[in-house]
């Protein structure tokens, strides 16, 4: 196992009707920004409980953050900011207003003149504006940790930024909400969260049993329960157990002491900002051509895999990768997920090459191993047509 520090400040309030305790952790004196996307929170009731909570609490309200979290609207937010005093930030959202949410806190106080910086030059925010969060999507585990990807429409841009100043204080987590969310977007979060535990896991073993397990737990968990959330998301049993899932699978604890990935996010993020496709459908996308690429540099861990989490037990080594990847890709078309670019767009060639040039430009090298170049990110993009 690898050295690793750990320290995760997020505060969680978990279960039934906890929204109301929001009147417990703001400070009464605060100036607070509400944050939140298209509305649906006015219509599911959300919206009123936050509210009602904050009754005594000095609010000044900004909706409209869209599903991938948009810079220039983002900027008209700050402006709220600086011209209202507001000294505390409240997401209400899902991962999109809870990112856009963190970007603020680090702009806030961002002493340059172009908050672009904070992700174009990677300044990592160690102190930023107070904020706390709403859970209302299950997907990202942005609610209990310091990372965020922000979306620039003028430049087809999706960068990520983050720091130890930009965990929320505290975040509400009611399993309650996910009864009005649509299922597109349940199957969303099931997958965003699927491929979150994997890029932190299937990478090469390095004695790290518990880790392991950790995450295999929250891969099966996912498995058990997508089913019923998708049926039946009024199911409580099967709704608190999907959203502490999600929050699990990205709270920074399955990753110490191991290898990360992350190339499947970084490929899924161009697949976004090219063709505005949900950001989970991209990294189920990706992900098949991934580890069919990086095949031999995985397949332990995908034959652990394999076994443990879809119970194969016959064949050799390889014979249980190859199925464990087949076995998850079916996942996703069982969760109403196509896995294909063509799937989503009929403009899809030449799309490896872009990504091979942004990639260039950037200088980036990815994988476990920074050892995947820009020109074998182009391999996989293609394997993903």
């Amino acid at each position: 196992m690898n050295n690793f520090d750990f320290k995760n400040p997020t505060k969680i309030i978990f279960g039934k009707d906890t929204i109301e305790q929001l009147k417990n952790e703001i400070p009464t004196d605060a100036k607070v920004l509400l944050l939140y996307g298209g509305g649906s929170i006015k219509k599911n009731g959300i919206y009123d409980q936050v509210k009602i909570a904050l009754a005594n609490v000095n609010v000044v309200e900004f909706g409209g953050i869209p599903a991938n979290p948009e810079y220039a609207i983002l900027m008209n937010a700050l402006k709220v900011i600086k011209d209202e005093n507001i000294t505390y930030l409240l997401a209400v959202g899902g991962g999109s207003v809870i990112d856009g949410t963190k970007f603020l806190s680090a702009a806030a106080v961002f002493e340059g003149d172009t908050p672009w910086d904070i992700l174009t030059k990677k300044i990592r925010t160690e102190k930023g504006m107070p904020f706390g969060t709403v859970l209302t999507l299950p997907a990202t585990g942005s609610e209990m940790n310091s990372g965020a990807v922000i979306t620039r429409e003028e430049t087809k841009e999706k960068l990520a930024m983050g720091g130890p100043g930009l965990f929320p204080v505290f975040s509400i987590l009611d399993p309650q909400v996910i009864t009005s969310i649509p299922q597109r977007q349940l199957a969303n979060g099931l997958t965003d969260a699927f491929t979150h535990v994997l890029e932190q896991y299937m990478t090469y073993p390095v004695g790290a049993l518990l880790q392991d397990r950790f995450a295999e737990s929250i891969l099966q968990t996912l498995v058990e329960v997508a089913p019923t959330v998708l049926k039946d998301p009024t199911n409580y049993q099967a709704a608190s157990n999907f959203m502490w899932s999600c929050t699990m699978a990205l709270n920074g604890l399955i990753q110490k002491g191991v290898p990360g990935d992350w190339a499947i996010h970084m490929m899924g993020h161009e697949l976004t900002a090219l063709f505005g496709i949900d950001h989970a459908r991209t990294l189920a996308v990706i992900a098949p051509s991934h580890y069919k690429y990086n095949f031999e540099a995985k397949k332990e861990k995908l034959a652990q895999y394999g076994e443990r989490v879809w119970n194969i037990t016959e064949g050799s080594t390889d014979d249980k990768a190859y199925e464990a990847i087949a076995k998850t890709e079916a996942f996703f078309h069982k969760l109403g997920i196509d896995t294909k670019l063509s799937d989503y767009t009929k403009d899809y060639e030449g799309t490896a090459e872009e990504v091979e040039k942004r990639f260039k430009d950037r200088g980036w090298k990815l994988g476990e191993r920074q050892a995947l170049l820009p020109e074998d990110a182009k391999k996989i993009v293609r394997m993903s047509y």
